[in-house]
């Protein structure tokens, strides 16, 4: 629940990749953090019209380059779920493939979706992951359901203290050790001043942001995931059922607090899509 998505970090760097901000070597570093390789499948080839794919897969210094070259002046970020298209526009294709994966990066004017595709790999112990974007048509179009920072940033404070009122009516937020060790865990991430988005975003849309990981790992917490996960907690589908957390807690209760949370979540997502998508959208207002 805290780990940020990989279109985030994708969207994001390439950004600042795409503004002159970082050279491609540390875009492909920041982009890829701690996983062992990215690589980027059927990119096309060329700028040409009908360009074959490029045969297997290419890099993420190759594959940036192609998309500016194709057109694209600002990445934005897709976090759909069941019955949510947030922030795809099509075809049905990319939608799925993109709600299977739970993300997806989206590139203006190359008409490309890339959704991740992760492998695992090494022995128990020392297990590695690999990713795999898939590029795929995108139909352009107006993203669905994305905010503006302003109305992120607004409803974030009204989602923020939903989850704090069921937080504490469920006697979760303040007892139980798995609790306890999340938010410590939380708090420890923050105070280590990691960079929540790259060069060339408004001081705005951290705030959004930021704000937006604090009302997710809430809710995560809520579900009982544990400190460190990466889960998105759309419905109580999380490492636990929350009963860790201090206190006995039915079937029935569970189910309200599922009910309860889901929207915060929703909230927080959109929030999130707003953040990354900042750079994008301030690109579309200027014309460029």
């Amino acid at each position: 629940m805290l780990e940020e998505p990989r279109s985030g970090r994708m969207a994001a760097w390439g950004n600042a990749l795409f503004a002159g901000l970082i050279s491609p070597d540390e875009a492909a570093e920041r982009i890829v953090g701690e996983d062992a390789v990215h690589r980027v499948a059927r990119l096309p080839s060329s700028t040409a019209p009908g360009a074959e794919p490029e045969p297997g897969h290419v890099g993420l210094t190759l594959a940036l380059g192609r998309l500016r070259s194709l057109g694209t002046a600002g990445l934005r970020v897709a976090l759909p779920a069941p019955g949510h298209p947030l922030g795809l526009s099509g075809p049905p294709e990319l939608n799925s493939r993109a709600l299977d994966a739970g993300e997806a990066v989206l590139a203006p004017g190359a008409g490309l979706g890339l959704v991740p595709e992760l492998f695992e790999a090494g022995p128990e112990g020392d297990v590695h992951v690999e990713v795999t974007w898939h590029c795929l048509p995108m139909r352009e179009g107006p993203p669905a359901d994305v905010p503006s920072l302003s109305e992120a940033e607004r409803e974030l404070a009204e989602a923020m203290r939903d989850a704090t009122v069921v937080l504490t009516k469920l006697d979760v937020a303040g007892s139980g050790p798995v609790a306890d060790a999340a938010l410590e865990a939380y708090r420890a991430r923050m105070e280590a001043g990691r960079q929540l988005l790259a060069p060339g975003y408004p001081p705005r849309a951290v705030r959004v942001l930021e704000l937006a990981q604090r009302v997710r790992a809430l809710v995560g917490i809520a579900h009982g995931d544990g400190p460190g996960t990466g889960g998105t907690s759309t419905g109580g589908t999380g490492a636990g059922d929350g009963r860790e957390h201090g206190g006995a807690v039915s079937s029935s209760e569970i189910a309200a607090r599922s009910e309860a949370l889901r929207p915060v979540e929703r909230t927080a997502r959109r929030a999130q899509v707003a953040a990354y998508n900042a750079y994008a959208e301030e690109l579309e207002r200027k014309g460029m």
